[in-house]
């Protein structure tokens, strides 16, 4: 078929160098980021909005990408993170240095098709590599060093040291209050609360819940121990009737009279409740009522005059991590009310900060759910931990399900290359071990720029490195601080299994995909209709 002359084609050559170039573009921009020593990107929004950041997944959901290609890349290491909530920067990093080897290769006259093999095979060989690499680790649930040395690894990539080191310990705390033998960890149990505060330094694991609002009574108690925690989802305020109804009263007497039982039935429900709480709390203990639904200042009134602390219109989300947080169960009416659905919390407390309130439950004994409360300056920072807390999270609970764990620092990428040109080049045949050749190289594209982040000379880290695994034959990693072949299980620097597999598919795969492409063309129909993205459409 006769292409419209209009038409934007970019034809073989000129096509690969088009989609290798926008790979390598974005890997050059991320490529900074990687590791402890990584630098930060500073994104300013329209409006003037500044955040700054280190997470390679927030920097590609709020880059601005031109590059059809180049989004595509994007696009695919924020599935990684959707998956398995890390390895973003390494993703990028592996796809764009694959296609840079391969345009060396295929700058030679090497035909595309047979490197792409190649790479599948040099593939299935690291992940089967991997199995055998890693470290199984049957009791990551109860092995806390463990899970902190994960924890540290994912955070110290994404925080400035002193702020890592403090919330690595606020993370594995949550993940080991939410974690239950053989059943999948629900992060949704560790809430995250923010608040604008003091530093950064001052953000902590709460041993149980934080909710965003206080008592609405000036006279109760703002703090009380040893409490009684009732959750409910019971009315103490005026019902409206459930059908669309009028009342006409034929005197204001009769009006007073409704009004009156209505109190009536409000009091009753409320002097219920004062009974039970007398009935349940010996010396020096305390009540408190969590209530989802409206509580009406009389009955506030009658609560605070008691010594009760009250909460209105708590959220539902609340109020499930509540009964995991401080044991208990819900009520719903007040007939049923039974010393045994009642939670305990060791201390409540209410903090106010500017306008807003703050009512931390804490000391709960066998807590199922649990806070990680993070502090802060200004906004920017929070967003800065609160996306590398999401992620340091996610990396515990990754190593507790997995069971198993893969030494960092790059050690991982030096094992595979070494395996893979020592012992899987011989067994491929033909021109595909040009591209396993390539494969290999590409996967020192990790512990390569860790040492450039950390302000080393490349080559000979390489070098270094190399020697030492093959000396040893341990798994060995940089230590970015002094740039020496480290041991990373000694050191605690370990990563999720998971993530270097996702990782490795997905690069492969996308790299493969652009490798293929030999024409690119603009879509859309002929010039009179222009469609959405043709000719007329101009971007």
């Amino acid at each position: 078929a006769e292409l419209s002359p209009d038409a934007e084609i970019v034809s073989k050559q000129a096509a690969r160098a088009v989609n290798v170039s926008a790979a390598i573009g974005l890997q050059n921009v991320l490529k900074t980021n990687l590791g402890p020593r990584g630098t930060l990107k500073m994104l300013v929004g329209g409006a003037g909005q500044i955040k700054l950041t280190k997470d390679g997944n927030v920097l590609l959901h709020e880059m601005q990408i031109q590059h059809p290609t180049a989004s595509l890349v994007a696009r695919t290491a924020t599935a990684q993170d959707d998956v398995t909530g890390d390895g973003t920067t390494s993703t990028v990093l592996l796809c764009g240095e694959l296609l840079k080897q391969a345009e060396r290769y295929a700058g030679e006259g090497l035909h595309p098709r047979v490197l792409a093999d190649g790479f599948d095979a040099a593939r299935d060989a690291a992940i089967e590599f991997l199995d055998g690499f890693k470290v199984l680790r049957p009791d990551a649930m109860t092995d806390r060093d463990l899970l902190t040395g994960v924890a540290s690894t994912s955070l110290h990539t994404k925080l400035d040291r002193e702020l890592a080191l403090k919330m690595t310990e606020a993370v594995v705390d949550g993940v080991m209050c939410v974690a239950e033998e053989d059943r999948p960890i629900d992060l949704h149990m560790v809430e995250v609360m923010t608040m604008q505060q003091k530093m950064g330094t001052d953000s902590r694991f709460v041993n149980g819940i934080v909710l965003d609002h206080g008592a609405r009574h000036p006279d109760m108690p703002k703090t009380l121990t040893n409490c009684h925690i009732m959750t409910c989802n019971v009315t103490f305020e005026y019902e409206r009737t459930e059908v669309q109804s009028g009342f006409y009263y034929s005197s204001a007497e009769e009006r007073e009279k409704l009004v009156e039982s209505e109190r009536k039935w409000l009091d009753e429900r409320c002097r219920a409740v004062v009974n039970f709480k007398r009935s349940v709390c010996k010396e020096g203990e305390n009540f408190v009522i969590l209530n989802m639904k409206g509580i009406d200042p009389l009955s506030l009134d009658i609560f605070a005059k008691e010594g009760i602390l009250a909460l209105r219109r708590t959220k539902r989300r609340n109020m499930e991590r509540l009964t995991l947080a401080c044991g208990g169960t819900p009520m719903n009416s007040i007939e049923d009310m039974e010393a045994s659905m009642l939670g305990y919390a060791g201390r409540v407390s209410e903090v106010t900060l500017g306008e807003d309130k703050f009512t931390f439950v804490e000391d709960c004994r066998i807590p199922r759910a649990c806070t990680v409360l993070i502090r802060g300056p200004n906004q920017h920072t929070i967003d800065q931990i609160k996306d590398a807390v999401r992620d340091g999270l996610r990396a515990v609970k990754n190593a507790v399900e997995d069971k198993c764990v893969v030494p960092g620092a790059g050690a991982f990428e030096i094992a595979a290359a070494a395996h893979l040109r020592q012992n899987v080049m011989k067994k491929v045949k033909g021109r595909a071990k040009l591209g396993v050749e390539a494969y290999a190289e590409a996967m020192l594209i990790v512990p390569k720029t860790l040492a450039e982040n950390s302000g080393f000379d490349v080559q000979e880290t390489i070098i270094r490195l190399g020697d030492e695994h093959q000396d040893t034959g341990l798994a060995v990693g940089l230590d970015c601080n002094s740039g020496d072949p480290i041991f990373p299980g000694d050191e605690g620097i370990w990563d999720n299994a998971r993530v270097k597999r996702q990782s490795l598919y997905l690069s492969t795969i996308l790299a493969n995909q652009l490798l293929l492409v030999d024409e690119v063309m603009r879509a859309g129909k002929g010039r009179g209709g222009a469609a959405p993205g043709g000719p007329g459409d101009e971007q």
